[in-house]
């Protein structure tokens, strides 16, 4: 429960930034080179992380990636997106064009901050880690609204049986971040009770940040990765139909570790994999992406940041654990209830209290707040099988929460495709080549 500082930033971080400054990344929107998407060059100097952070950008803009080709093998970054926008169509609004040049071309890190304003200054967010459970998000939920405190803001995901929420709540009097620190260490202490389970693993801490100063679906990538929830149980971990494949392979001529993803294609894909590669401190050489209407492929040629390869098998089935952890974090397996409703003190209690007495479990969950209106989304099961949920417990749902509810739809699962046994010359020869081709730095010879 310990508040921890951010670490002091060194002389090299500012050095840089300063370089970063002086060479702005140069972004190009092009609709006129295919006829399905839009094109989206950038151009910056190369730093680590800097992929993630165009990356972001992106999906936080509500762009679907379709084909992507990356290098940053020197002092340069250079990267080209296909992308379309949510209905899948071609971005063509000028203003929002000229909003994702703005957006790419300012420092990502401050364009993070302005994204998805909700109209509230400043928001206590509270992270919290523990043992799935059925239930749990009512009891969290509970505690907060005892504690005189309103979410406004909350992500929940779950895998292998784990659990890692954030969630922004403000006092219910003021429509302020909770400021008192007694009262957080209370809210802490609370919390931390309700998430421990068998092991005692729970754990709870609380900061007061501005409006989109962090972002939440990097913190859950992050708290999920530190609990290690990519480590199987002996049940196998969840449903393995669904499971994605990830190869990591040696290409000593190239001098890079290869690795190769195919799993079910959805949203933002590309982050999760691209955040797991930052975070676990590998830089991308060179990378291609291909989604299609059902399957993506991924290839990404990477080094350590210090220059090395993958040096054991250990390391590489971890990597392989780490890949498949991040992308399974975000598979919307259940019943999706998306709700929308004025907003109010106890209202995601409510919610949650209804669910939990019909039996259900949440495997997902997205809060937030518009216009005054809490616009919610949620991915559940049942509790004691895991499985479908049954017809009438639906019908019990829509009664419950009547004229809030606006979507109730099941979720489809896709079994993931085999990885053949395919050795770095073959993928450099396919989808890498590719990629260079569709994009038009190469010409195709026949």
């Amino acid at each position: 429960m310990r508040r921890s500082c951010p670490p002091a930033e060194s002389d090299d971080d500012e050095y840089a930034k300063f370089i970063k400054r002086m060479n702005p990344p140069r972004v190009v929107v092009d609709n006129e080179s295919c006829e399905n998407v839009t094109v989206i060059r950038v151009d910056s100097i190369n730093q680590h992380g800097i992929l993630l952070e165009v990356v972001q950008v992106l999906i936080d803009l509500k762009l679907t990636v379709k084909k992507a080709y990356i290098s940053s093998d020197g002092r340069w970054f250079m990267a080209v997106f296909n992308v379309t926008d949510k209905d899948g169509d071609k971005v063509r609004d000028r203003r929002f064009i000229s909003y994702i040049q703005k957006s790419l071309e300012t420092d990502a890190c401050f364009f993070l901050k302005l994204r998805n304003s909700t109209g509230i200054r400043e928001r206590t967010i509270i992270e919290m880690t523990g043992t799935d459970r059925p239930g749990l998000l009512s009891e969290i939920c509970a505690v907060l609204t005892n504690r005189n405190c309103n979410v406004v803001e909350a992500e929940l995901w779950t895998h292998n049986s784990r659990v890692a929420a954030v969630v922004g709540v403000t006092d219910d009097a003021t429509g302020r971040a909770v400021e008192d620190s007694d009262r957080l260490f209370a809210i802490e202490d609370l919390l931390c009770n309700v998430l421990k389970g068998d092991d005692d693993s729970g754990a709870a801490t609380t900061s007061t940040l501005s409006a989109g100063q962090t972002h939440t679906e990097r913190r859950l990538h992050q708290m999920m990765f530190h609990d290690q929830d990519y480590e199987r149980g002996p049940g196998g971990g969840d449903d393995e139909s669904r499971r994605p494949q990830v190869a990591v392979m040696d290409c000593s001529e190239k001098d890079y570790s290869v690795i190769i993803v195919r799993s079910k294609d959805r949203p933002k894909l590309l982050f999760d994999t691209v955040c797991t590669l930052t975070d676990m401190q590998y830089a991308v050489f060179h990378g291609a992406v291909d989604a299609g209407d059902e399957e993506a492929y991924q290839e990404y040629y990477i080094r350590h940041v210090d220059g090395h390869l993958i040096s054991s098998e250990a390391e590489r089935q971890r990597l392989i654990q780490c890949l498949e952890a991040a992308i399974e974090r975000r598979f919307t397996q259940g019943l999706e209830v998306a709700l929308r409703t004025p907003d109010r003190v106890g209202l995601l209690s409510e919610i949650t209290r209804v669910f939990r007495e019909n039996g259900l479990t949440i495997r997902r969950a997205e809060i937030s707040t518009e216009g005054g209106k809490a616009v919610d989304t949620f991915y559940l099961v049942d509790a004691s099988s895991g499985n479908a949920v049954e017809a009438k417990t639906v019908e019990a749902i829509r009664r419950e929460l009547g004229a809030m509810v606006v979507r109730v739809k099941p979720s489809r699962v896709v079994a993931s495709p085999e990885v053949g046994a395919a050795g770095p010359g073959f993928l450099f020869g396919t989808l890498f080549k590719a990629s260079l081709q569709s994009f038009g730095l190469i010409r195709s010879h026949s």
